[in-house]
């Protein structure tokens, strides 16, 4: 079993029930085990500004599927979701980005690992941080409260949203 963490967001439709949905499917794909969950945050868009604000969150699991298999598995609750790939950085109903897959590092034309916006996401960074703790170490010596502090603004703010709402229809990858 490997543990890996996955950066949820949406902003398009009702963004707060695709990251319940997805947080459920992702729950049950075959091999998940101990599931964690961030709490769920507001954040401006990174791409174009005249596009809702998003909302994000991290989710750590352990698994036993590859790194190629999950991010497949990713990209189909991606696709059962609505989402479209027609413009970079733009609004989605759902994005599932496969974060840090245990120690591996990997850099391939499908996959990189650990993914490369991490230290460049305070959506990504405080949540994870929510689940590991600041203190966290990074492969590369750096801790998660460096990262954090090195960080661009992208006016984050932590949101009292839970993680249920009316128990989703059942969804597989």
């Amino acid at each position: 079993m490997t543990r890996c963490f996955v950066g949820l967001g949406a902003n398009l439709g009702d963004s707060h029930q695709a990251l319940i949905e997805a947080a459920y499917g992702l729950e049950h794909l075959a091999d998940n085990q101990q599931i964690e969950r961030s709490a769920i945050y507001r954040s401006a868009p990174m791409g174009p500004q005249d596009q809702p604000d998003y909302l994000n969150a991290v989710i750590a699991m352990t698994t036993t599927l590859e790194p190629l298999k999950l991010l497949d598995a990713l990209q189909s609750l991606e696709s059962n979701a609505g989402r479209v790939r027609d413009l970079h950085w733009g609004p989605r109903t759902l994005d599932l980005d496969l974060l840090i897959y245990g120690d591996v590092a990997l850099d391939s034309q499908r996959l990189t690992l650990p993914h490369s916006g991490v230290f460049e996401r305070n959506f990504v960074l405080r949540p994870l941080a929510d689940i590991v703790g600041e203190g966290w170490t990074f492969e590369d010596g750096s801790t998660l409260a460096q990262r954090l502090s090195d960080c661009p603004d992208n006016e984050l703010q932590r949101t009292e949203l839970g993680w249920s709402l009316a128990r989703p229809e059942a969804i597989s990858a």
